[in-house]
């Protein structure tokens, strides 16, 4: 392996070829590279920034990753100029990391690749064919495709695609179902929970379940408002749906103080309860607010039960009321509404930029239904682990268990995260996935990030986190125009996330100061 001892300029087709035992890449620039952002800004004048030749640039890269601080941590990087075939730093590139988040950009590649930048998904409403005197006789079946859009982020309110629903219904003369409202196909049959997630996260948005129904990202939220003085009575919202999620004992004043807490969040049943009742505490300002929020668990019975509330909207009386966990016989069932969602190049930016977990799992058993006909986890790694082989990974170089990176089973190496870079940089669509990924100093996971240097609005890339892991990978132009790949893992460590994102922060300042002829 080659490793950060390496004292000349090696190809990039050379090195990768090594390392993965693989057919070596050709590495030219990618037609499309002229859609990137405006080349960063130079260094402020009282601040002169020496461009760094390739042994400066390996001993300041050394310098800080040899730190004492960072002496019971492991460190892959791996950088390269695709132009020249060049690499300009290596350490530890072929060796195994938990990538965190940086999991994503493997989930989105392969997303964008296998299904196409405008793949759609959708939902269907069914029932009876007609309608007698606006009374529907049966059930209402909804077939869901893991639609991850029916969202305040990317709806502008999550009830919005369900009111339209509604409103196609009404359309049709429907005010009454005799039935019940349920679901009508099990598109994704197995576990709801990605392999290995923390039990104790499961409270929380960011861990939320997901199935072919699916609600707001999986969270939804409860503000309180304060009073006009302290001692006034709190009033209490929870959002996108009223119904969701139940409030429970409240023990919040309006004071002087804040803030108000969840102390608990009960279930309805067993871990996947339906109904999370939430107790709040503390206190809030006058006339000033707090919000929580708080894991929808029954993924399909959080859409269903919005979808009713949206019904009664629009004067739609459901008899039956909500069954989430039954399934309907849609043998001979008419499609009484359809929903196409957003395209996946407006979905993947949503997907990458604030790293969305749950998008992430939606578009890795996604992956398994198109392509195997299986919408599972494992068939999605099937078609994951498939595509980074036709990439010229090593099969020795990446482990995947979920979609997100929020597994502490995936393991990848920095070396097949920069294949997977490179391949994007050649596809007519790279744009698309490009453009998905956070800017440093200005969105997403980047926006506080290498302010006030040469990499601010320059970079273009995934961030990772998990307790001792902390990853970032994507793209920095030079000074002199030069799209270069990079992928930095540390995992291990034992100081503050700061320190790790400092020295990757500053790597990257640097290379944006780079020139070719400096080399």
């Amino acid at each position: 392996m080659i490793g950060r001892s390496t004292t000349k300029a090696i190809g990039v087709a050379a090195l990768l070829g090594v390392l993965a035992c693989q057919t070596p890449v050709s590495l030219e620039p990618a037609p499309v590279a002229a859609t990137r952002e405006a080349a960063p800004r130079p260094a402020p004048a009282n601040a002169p920034r020496p461009a760094p030749t390739h042994p400066a640039l390996r001993h300041f890269a050394d310098s800080l990753l040899s730190d004492p601080m960072f002496r019971s941590a492991n460190w892959g990087v791996l950088i390269v100029d695709p132009t020249d075939g060049d690499t300009l730093y290596s350490r530890n590139a072929g060796k195994l990391f938990m990538p965190a988040s940086n999991q994503k950009l493997l989930t989105g590649a392969v997303a964008l690749a296998e299904l196409g930048a405008g793949f759609r998904f959708e939902t269907q409403v069914l029932g009876a064919a007609y309608p007698v005197n606006g009374i529907l006789t049966g059930d209402l079946a909804v077939v869901g495709s893991g639609d991850p859009s029916v969202s305040d982020s990317l709806a502008g309110s999550a009830l919005a695609p369900l009111r339209a629903l509604a409103d196609s219904l009404a359309a049709r003369g429907i005010k009454e179902i005799t039935g019940r409202l349920i679901r009508g196909a099990d598109v994704f049959p197995d576990s709801s929970l990605g392999f290995g997630w923390a039990w104790d996260d499961l409270d929380y948005g960011y861990s939320a379940p997901v199935d072919e129904l699916f609600f707001n990202e999986g969270f939804a939220t409860v503000t309180v408002y304060g009073g006009d003085r302290p001692g006034a009575p709190v009033r209490i919202r929870t959002a996108p749906a009223t119904t969701l999620p139940r409030i429970g004992r409240v023990d919040v004043v309006t004071g002087m103080h804040c803030c108000m807490e969840r102390s608990r969040v009960q279930w309805q049943g067993d871990l996947r309860g339906r109904h999370p009742v939430v107790d709040l505490r503390g206190s809030v300002r006058p006339r000033d607010s707090v919000t929580v929020t708080v894991a929808l668990r029954h993924a399909s019975g959080a859409w269903l039960d919005a979808f009713a509330e949206v019904l009664a909207e629009r004067g739609i009386v459901v008899h039956g009321g909500v069954e989430p966990d039954a399934l309907a016989d849609t043998s001979g069932m008419s499609v009484l509404a359809t929903r196409r969602s957003p395209p996946l190049a407006e979905i993947l930016a949503r997907f990458e930029k604030p790293s969305q977990n749950q998008i992430g799992e939606l578009l890795f058993k996604t992956l398994g239904r198109v392509r195997t006909g299986s919408g599972t986890a494992d068939s999605g790694r099937v078609v994951v682990e498939r595509q980074l082989l036709a990439w010229g990974a090593d099969s020795a170089g990446f482990a995947v268990r979920d979609g997100s990176g929020l597994s502490r089973h995936n393991y990848v190496s920095p070396e097949t995260i920069v294949r997977l870079l490179d391949a994007m940089r050649r596809r007519p669509d790279f744009d698309v996935f490009y453009q998905a990924l956070p800017l440093a100093g200005v969105e997403g996971t980047l926006d506080k990030r290498m302010l006030g240097t040469p990499a601010e609005r320059n970079v273009r890339a995934k961030t990772g986190t998990l307790d001792k892991a902390r990853a970032l990978s994507g793209y920095v132009t030079a000074a002199d125009g030069r799209l270069l790949l990079f992928s930095m893992i540390a995992n291990n460590h034992v100081v503050a996330n700061r320190e790790v994102e400092r020295v990757q922060d500053a790597l990257l300042a640097r290379l944006a100061a780079l020139r070719a002829g400096d080399r």
